[in-house]
């Protein structure tokens, strides 16, 4: 082979790092050498930015990128303050609208500042969310009304800061007398805009699930299989959020019995991926260990 592509981290890295990051954190030791030793030829002033997380939940849990994600998938994006943007696509376009949510003001003279303060806000949060989904063709968004036409210019060029930020051609045109603003912005990626409706990963499709009684019981179940029969002492239990704080909930609580009994080698992680019931155990090393029953994996 004469010449071979970075690895997909180190691409990333190579067509996305500037002197604007403050920090990297990696999950992965051998990733994390090999970014170390990368940036340390690039920029060797930046090394140090190069951070190796060891916490115990998941690195996107921790820094808030699972939630991101999530939204990214969705119709409606939350932003400061309770306002939030509904996005729909068509055929033709895509069509923003900006909602205010329940913010409220005492006094009522402020309305078109509220009206501001909410906009400029949007704009923010639309120019990430254009580079994020990759959204390209002619993009309609409609802000809420204001009356005053600095206001609307200060919304305008807030606009076409943030959009400088898009390596993608685009071109923005001032606030129409309705309130709308057209994007054109060139696609450099299909863009996300996924159907994620599917069969139900804890009920399979039937609308059934078992009681959460149940639930745990299966659970200390597999924790006496995994700890008495197969001898894993020390591992990770992944699970719902809800579930993990049902499990650790009361000063004699599930979590600490199962500890008293099977060892102190257990640890119950909430994990924000995951369905309500769904679980998956992990060893010490970092490998799942498969103890799901032939009833609960989907034909």
């Amino acid at each position: 082979m004469v010449h071979e592509e970075s690895d997909r981290t180190l691409a990333l890295l190579r067509d996305l790092f500037n002197p604007s990051y403050e920090s990297i954190h990696v999950n992965d030791i051998e990733v994390y050498k090999r970014i170390r030793d990368y940036v340390s030829i690039i920029a060797p002033e930046s090394v140090d930015i190069i951070k190796l997380y060891r916490g115990e939940n998941p690195i996107f849990d921790h820094f808030g990128i699972t939630k991101q994600i999530k939204s990214s998938f969705g119709r409606i994006v939350s932003f400061k303050g309770g306002a939030y943007l509904v996005i729909e696509h068509t055929e033709a376009l895509h069509v923003v609208d900006v909602n205010s949510g329940n913010r409220t003001r005492n006094n009522a003279g402020s309305q078109e500042e509220n009206a501001l303060e909410v906009n400029l806000g949007a704009a923010d949060e639309l120019a990430r969310q254009l580079r994020l989904r990759d959204m390209g063709g002619i993009i309609v968004v409609d802000f809420i009304d204001m009356d005053k036409a600095e206001h609307r210019q200060a919304l305008y060029e807030r606009m076409t800061e943030n959009m400088g930020r898009d390596r993608a051609k685009h071109n923005i045109l001032p606030l129409s007398k309705f309130g709308l603003m057209q994007i054109t912005r060139q696609r450099v990626r299909p863009a996300t805009n996924l159907e994620v409706e599917e069969s139900c990963p804890v009920c399979h499709g039937k609308g059934k699930i078992q009681p959460s009684v149940l639930f745990t019981e299966a659970l200390e179940s597999k924790i006496e299989t995994l700890v008495t029969t197969i001898g894993v002492k020390r591992f990770k239990l992944h699970v719902h959020p809800y579930v993990a704080a049902y499990i650790k909930q009361g000063m004699i609580s599930l979590y600490r019995k199962w500890q008293f009994k099977y060892g102190m080698g257990i640890r119950v992680i909430a994990d924000q991926k995951l369905a309500y019931l769904e679980y998956h155990f992990y060893d010490k090393d970092g490998n799942e260990v498969d103890m799901k029953e032939e009833s609960e994996i989907k034909k």
